[in-house]
C-alpha cells in the first residue's frame, strides 16, 4: 500500500504522531534539549497544553499550535511544522508568541514578570532572503540592540530550521542534534535504522513511524495526511515552474530586443526554438 516503510514526518500525522503524543513525549522532549542545550540546560519535564487559542474578542484571530508545551520552570514551547511557503510566516510565528505572553497576565496584578517563550518553526522551504546561505539552515532571534548586537531581551525566542538546507549524510553527523535533523529530513525514505542511529530515542522514533504497525484507524488517518501533503507540494511545485517559466521569457524578450540571434537565446534561456517563435510572434509583431 505504501512504497516507504516510515511515515513522512512533514505530514501533519507524521509529525504528531512522533513528538505530539503523550507516549511519545520523550521524543520531543529530547529534541528540544538537543536544540536549545545552551541556553536552557536540561529540561526535565514536559507538559502539553491545548494548542488551539481564541482571540481577546470573538473578532480577533485564533491561533492553532501544531504543538504546544511547557516546561517544569513554566517557560512556553510552541513548535511548528510549516510545509510550504506562505505569506508572511514570520508575521504568523509573532502573532503566534503573543498568545502564550498574554496567558501569563494575571488579573488585578501589576508584575510584568514573565516566563521565556519559544517559538519553533521546521521548515520545509527556505526563505527567499536566505537563499544565499546554503550552508546555514538554523537561524536564531532574539530583540536585541542594533548598534551594540548585544541580547536586549531573553525571554522571546525564535528558532527557524530550514531543512531543506540539511544535506549531511549519515558519515557527516556529528552532533545528536544534527541526527534529529537527519531523521527528521529523510525518515521516510529509510529501509531501516542506520547504524550511527541505533540509539534508544532514536530506535524508538523509528519503531514509532513504522506503518506496517499502525491500525487500519491509524492508516486512513495517514493516508488522508500524506495525500494533503503530496498534493500541497504537487501544487507549489507547479507554481515555482510557472515562474521559472515566467522568468526564462521576460529573459529571452529582452534578449530578442536587443537583437540577439535566436540560438544564442534558446542555449541561454533553455527555451524550445517554436517556444521562442511564439514570443516574437507576440512581442515583437509591431
Amino acid at each position: 500500500m505504501f512504497t516507504e516503510k516510515y511515515i513522512n514526518p512533514f505530514t501533519d500525522y507524521g509529525f504528531k504522531k512522533i513528538f505530539g503524543e503523550e507516549p511519545n513525549k520523550d521524543l520531543l522532549l529530547d529534541f528540544l534539549n538537543e536544540l536549545l542545550r545552551e541556553e536552557q540546560g536540561e529540561i526535565t519535564s514536559l507538559t502539553y497544553l491545548k494548542n488551539e487559542h481564541l482571540g481577546t474578542t470573538e473578532v480577533d484571530r485564533k491561533a492553532i499550535f501544531d504543538l504546544y508545551c511547557e516546561n517544569e520552570r513554566g517557560e512556553k514551547f510552541i513548535v511548528e511544522l510549516q510545509k510550504t511557503k506562505q505569506n508572511f510566516f514570520k508575521d504568523r510565528t509573532l502573532y503566534y508568541s503573543t498568545f502564550p505572553i498574554r496567558e501569563q497576565a494575571e488579573r488585578a496584578e501589576w508584575n510584568y514578570e514573565l516566563k521565556a517563550v519559544y517559538t519553533i518553526a521546521i521548515l520545509d522551504f527556505v526563505f527567499d532572503e536566505d537563499k544565499h546561505e546554503p550552508e546555514k539552515y538554523r537561524y536564531n532571534v532574539k530583540l536585541t540592540d542594533i548598534d551594540t548586537n548585544k541580547i536586549f531581551y531573553d525571554k522571546l525566542s525564535f528558532i527557524y530550521l530550514e531543512m531543506p538546507k540539511f544535506n549531511k549524510t549519515i558519515d557527516e553527523l556529528e552532533s545528536r542534534f544534527d541526527k534529529w535533523l537527519f531523521v527528521i529530513k529523510n525518515l521516510n525514505r529509510l529501509e531501516q535504522v542506520p547504524l550511527k542511529l541505533q540509539e534508544q530515542i532514536f530506535n524508538k522514533v523509528f519503531e514509532t513511524a513504522e506503518i506496517a504497525k499502525f491500525t487500519p484507524q491509524q492508516i486512513h488517518l495517514y493516508e488522508d495526511s500524506l495525500k494533503y501533503y503530496r498534493d500541497l507540494k504537487n501544487s507549489l511545485d507547479t507554481a515555482e515552474e510557472d515562474g521559472r517559466l515566467k522568468e526564462k521569457e521576460a529573459i529571452a524578450i529582452e534578449m530578442l530586443k536587443n537583437g540577439e540571434p535566436s540560438d544564442k537565446i534558446t542555449l541561454y534561456t533553455g527555451l524550445t526554438p517554436q517556444k521562442l517563435q511564439a514570443l516574437k510572434k507576440n512581442h515583437l509583431s509591431s
